[in-house]
C-alpha cells in the first residue's frame, strides 16, 4: 500500500523518526568533523530533516550532544553485555573486547576513537564541559576491571587501566598517522598480554 506521496506503508515504518536520524546524523558528524565545526544545520542536512524541526527535538547543539553522549553510553552498554552473552569466560570475554577494539581500526584510522575523540574535545571547550563524559570511558574500565578481578587479579584495576590506555594510544597513533595497521598489531599485542596474565 502506497500514501499520497508514493511512500509504501512499509517503508515509512522501517526509517527511523526524526529525533533518531538527528541523533544518528550527530554521531556521524562529530566523530567525522568534531564538535566545533558541526552545525545543528549540518545535522540537520544528514539527516534528512528540516532544519527549523531541529528546535522541536533539541534546542541547542548541547542538548544533541548530551543525546550523542547517552546513546554512546547505551551502546557501550549493549556491547558488553552481548560479549558477556557470548562468551564463558573472563578471559575469552577480554579478548572479544580486545577484537571488537581493533576491528575499528579503518574507521580509527581516518577519525579517531569515537569515544576518546569525543571525550577529548569537549573537555577542551573554552568554557569547560558540562557533560558526563567520565561515563564513556567509566564503563569499558568497570567492566575490564570486573574481568580481571575475576581471573584471580589484585591489580584489577590497574590492568583495566593499562588495557583501555593501550587502545586509546594505539587510536591516537592509528589517527594520527592514517594507518589502520597500527590497531591490528594492537590487538595482537593486547591479545598476547592477556594470555600471560
Amino acid at each position: 500500500m502506497t500514501d499520497s506521496a508514493g511512500t509504501t506503508t512499509e517503508a515509512r515504518e522501517r526509517r527511523p523518526g526524526k529525533r533518531e536520524r538527528l541523533i544518528a546524523a550527530a554521531i556521524e558528524l562529530l566523530h567525522q568533523k568534531g564538535v566545533e565545526r558541526t552545525t545543528l544545520a549540518d545535522i540537520a542536512t544528514r539527516a534528512d530533516v528540516p532544519v527549523g524541526n531541529v528546535y522541536y527535538y533539541f534546542k541547542t547543539k548541547d542538548d544533541v550532544i548530551a543525546a550523542v553522549i547517552e546513546i554512546h553510553a547505551e551502546q557501550v552498554t549493549d556491547t558488553l553485555a552481548a560479549i558477556d552473552a557470548r562468551h564463558r569466560t573472563p578471559k575469552s570475554r577480554l579478548k572479544a573486547f580486545v577484537r571488537e577494539l581493533a576491528g575499528q581500526g579503518d574507521l580509527v584510522a581516518r577519525y579517531g576513537c569515537p569515544l576518546g575523540s569525543l571525550c577529548s574535545e569537549l573537555d577542551k571547550r573554552i568554557n569547560g564541559s558540562s557533560f558526563d563524559i567520565g561515563v564513556l570511558m567509566q564503563l569499558p574500565i568497570a567492566w575490564a576491571e570486573e574481568q580481571f578481578r575475576a581471573l584471580g587479579h589484585r591489580d584489577a584495576h590497574d590492568l583495566a587501566l593499562e588495557l583501555l590506555a593501550a587502545y586509546e594510544g594505539s587510536a591516537l597513533l592509528a589517527n594520527t598517522l592514517r594507518d589502520p595497521g597500527i590497531m591490528s598489531s594492537a590487538g595482537r599485542r593486547l591479545d598476547r598480554w592477556i594470555d600471560t596474565l
